[in-house]
């Protein structure tokens, strides 16, 4: 009987042991699935500091046939407290149905709040694409769409604490893209006549999250190399293909949406790309394109005008929550 127990033990070990390659390969399969969750060439266009009429509808045509997918707008909305007619103009452009997500600026303020505010616009467009989000839509909030985790803040305009929300969100979301959005700036981190309104700890905080920081507010563009620190404005590297980690990402603003063009008064070392006035800028939008050819931490981006012009090309590579399952973004492209 002992004889006949240890087989039967024997072969319950044996057909476990055929079992772990199966397993192995299903865990690395749902591995693979969670790392994909944005599509393929997933495309998110950043923009901010819009306006109405026809310099703002030539950047939305613009977002249009580039093909994008989604947009991130930074605050300030049409400048003119008139919420209708600011939802009215993405409608006839984008459609009812797009997915636009914005954070308030400070031209937005006065009319945010309400049934006939934005925020009751943004969430009722987040509604019909049965889009869930936590907190104040907005001001502090954040949602998950299409695999990119995005918080949306509001330090200098509206709340506190905005520090202590992107820490605990960032702490407890394993995506490997992460985007944390704003309005405002610090004043060396714009390039034309905006004062320190944010305060560093959500750059800090966003850097040490691993997260993309996306503002708005100067009315021009620009992006920063690669950031060890944001406060002392430390550059972890130079190179055009942008490695993200926890405690090393980048920031930029996209404020050329159409209000008005600002003029350079600041520069500095830390500035992978400059484009304002006075190097003849256009109003367009920022494109990430996410998950590129399916690979899933890679991300291609570039700045294009509504000239055509394409003023800013490079790739971002994220090695936040990728594990060595994930492929890294081929060097030649």
């Amino acid at each position: 009987m002992r004889g006949h127990l240890y087989m039967r033990r024997w072969k319950y070990l044996v057909a476990f042991l055929l079992l772990i390659p199966g397993i192995v390969s299903t865990l690395r399969a749902e591995t693979s699935a969670s790392f994909s969750k944005t599509p393929p060439n997933f495309k998110v266009a950043f923009i901010g500091d819009q306006g109405l009429g026809e310099n703002a509808e030539a950047v939305l045509n613009l977002v249009r046939s580039e093909g994008a997918q989604a947009v991130l707008h930074q605050g300030d909305f049409d400048y003119e407290n008139n919420p209708d007619a600011w939802n009215a103009q993405i409608n006839e452009i984008l459609g009812e149905d797009f997915p636009y997500f914005a954070s308030v600026g400070n031209h937005d303020v006065e009319k945010w709040n309400g049934k006939d505010g934005y925020q009751q616009y943004l969430k009722n467009r987040l509604n019909r694409l049965d889009v869930e989000w936590d907190g104040d839509y907005g001001v502090k909030s954040s949602l998950q769409y299409k695999g990119i985790f995005i918080i949306q803040v509001s330090p200098g305009d509206l709340g506190s604490f905005h520090a202590d929300y992107l820490r605990e969100q960032l702490a407890k979301n394993r995506s490997i893209w992460r985007i944390c959005c704003w309005h405002k700036n610090m004043r060396l981190m714009q390039v034309s006549k905006k004062a320190d309104d944010t305060g560093w700890d959500v750059y800090e905080e966003a850097r040490k999250g691993g997260a993309i920081i996306a503002t708005a507010h100067d009315h021009s563009y620009g992006r920063t190399h690669l950031m060890d620190s944001f406060e002392y404005q430390t550059v972890a590297s130079q190179s055009n293909t942008i490695v993200i980690t926890e405690g090393r990402t980048f920031a930029f603003f996209s404020g050329l949406g159409g209000k008005s063009i600002y003029g350079q008064e600041l520069s500095g070392p830390w500035w992978a790309k400059i484009y304002t006035k006075t190097q003849g800028a256009h109003y367009g939008a920022l494109f990430g394109v996410f998950n590129v050819d399916g690979v899933p931490n890679a991300a291609t981006f570039y700045f294009k005008n509504i000239k055509g012009e394409v003023v800013d090309r490079f790739d971002v590579i994220s090695r936040v929550h990728t594990g060595s399952a994930v492929e890294q973004h081929r060097s030649s492209q």
